[in-house]
């Protein structure tokens, strides 16, 4: 039996049809870049259809309050598209009820017409949440369930802070009175929806007053969900292993994903091995076949420099991104400030194919300015004067976008 070379790209001969074929790590990041939609063109004007379809493509934006610059979720859809504006996700959620917040492995945005495969998970997930709450909230709190419902029903949309005794709005989820514990309750398990937000508060309301009546179909039987949840996690990552199509949505375990790998619907995408930047092994992992026709030619990258947040998508696999791009990330917000490595909130830079660097930068409103504080190039990155002018570039491109009059650095700001 022939074997594949080590590093098999897609378009090159076809192999032995019993040997698995061979992608490397420089092609696997760029069919990744390409299926989290940061091939695209960022100067493309899109408009809110241009950018539901983004969200759909990309599957769903989590949503994080840290606001070091601007939150999470857009600076995660400013990096793929650089005509977005806020305003549109808040009228595709609010008023076109296009998108809907929830859970998938943390708070995110997802397309409407999915909803469907989330009120099956509601009646997954409901008996594993009521036992992990039952564990810190003390004995009796479920009454609250009931009556927090019933008042929602009879009184419309409610925040928090408006059930909260004296007023006092919630601390952490240690800290959550029995309302709140209800109210995320009944979110978490599909009774309310979250209408809107008020600053970044939730507000809550029943789901058949937030959701159209056209997402509220039946929920879809296991076997059709744990399809769809793997099928469409491998679209929207092209290649991946068993462990990341599961982690996609984080709707779904590791062992669902083994057995439908391993069904006669798995056994329609071809298995192939992965390469790594790294000293390792190649990895096992499914193929969306639409990749293995691909060259690196055929996906073309925007040359530019990009900030990604760091709750992109992209890096949100750390040993992934690891294995591919080489870059190791780790967030230190709950790091105590003498032993960070970097900073609070540092945010990744994107070049080509390459993860180049990382910065330290807050948006300062009082100074009318975005203030870079670090910045570091990864080992074996040279500062050039190609790349400082698409830094800047960047930079400005941020400032204008979060609304200040100027970039400005600090004495020391550079390595």
């Amino acid at each position: 039996m022939s074997e594949a070379p080590d590093h098999w790209i897609p378009g090159s001969p076809k192999q032995d049809s019993t040997a698995m074929q061979h992608v490397d790590a420089p092609m696997a990041r760029r069919i990744l870049l390409q299926r989290q939609q940061l091939a695209d063109n960022p100067r493309t004007a899109i408009d809110r259809d241009g950018l539901l379809d983004l969200i759909e493509r990309l599957g769903f934006v989590q949503i994080d309050s840290i606001s070091t610059v601007e939150r999470a979720h857009h600076m995660i859809l400013f990096a793929r598209n650089n005509t977005y504006r806020p305003e549109m996700l808040q009228r595709l959620l609010e008023r076109d009820r296009s998108l809907f917040e929830n859970w998938t492995h943390d708070a995110s945005v997802i397309p409407s017409r999915f909803f469907p495969y989330w009120r099956r998970r509601f009646l997954r997930d409901r008996p594993a949440i009521l036992g992990r709450w039952r564990k810190w909230r003390e004995a009796g709190f479920e009454q609250q369930f009931d009556d927090v419902l019933r008042h929602v029903q009879d009184n419309g949309p409610v925040k928090a802070r408006d059930m909260a005794p004296g007023g006092r709005p919630a601390g952490g989820w240690w800290d959550w009175h029995p309302s709140k514990t209800a109210l995320e309750f009944h979110w978490r398990t599909g009774a309310l929806s979250v209408c809107h937000r008020e600053g970044f508060e939730k507000v809550y309301d029943l789901t058949e007053r937030v959701m159209q009546a056209e997402h509220l179909s039946a929920p879809p039987e296991e076997e059709a969900f744990i399809d769809w949840a793997c099928r469409s996690a491998l679209q929207r990552l092209g290649i991946a292993t068993t462990g990341e199509i599961a982690g996609f949505w984080g709707i779904i375990s590791p062992a669902e994903a083994r057995v439908w790998s391993e069904s006669a619907a798995g056994t329609e995408f071809p298995r192939v091995m992965v390469g790594s930047v790294l000293d390792q092994r190649p990895r096992t992992a499914l193929a969306d076949p639409a990749v293995l026709d691909q060259t690196p030619d055929d996906i073309a990258l925007p040359p530019r420099l990009r900030v990604l947040s760091p709750f992109d998508p992209l890096i949100r696999d750390r040993k992934r991104c690891q294995r591919l791009f080489g870059f190791d990330y780790r967030i230190e917000i709950f790091t105590p400030a003498e032993k960070r490595q970097y900073g609070y909130y540092v945010f990744p830079l994107l070049e080509g194919d390459r993860l180049v660097g990382r910065i330290d930068m807050k948006r300062q409103t009082d100074a009318d300015a975005l203030v870079v504080r670090k910045l570091w190039w990864e080992p074996g990155v040279r500062a050039s004067a190609g790349r400082d002018a698409r830094l800047e570039a960047e930079l400005d491109r941020i400032r204008r976008f979060v609304k200040v009059g100027s970039v400005r650095y600090a004495d020391d700001w550079r390595t």
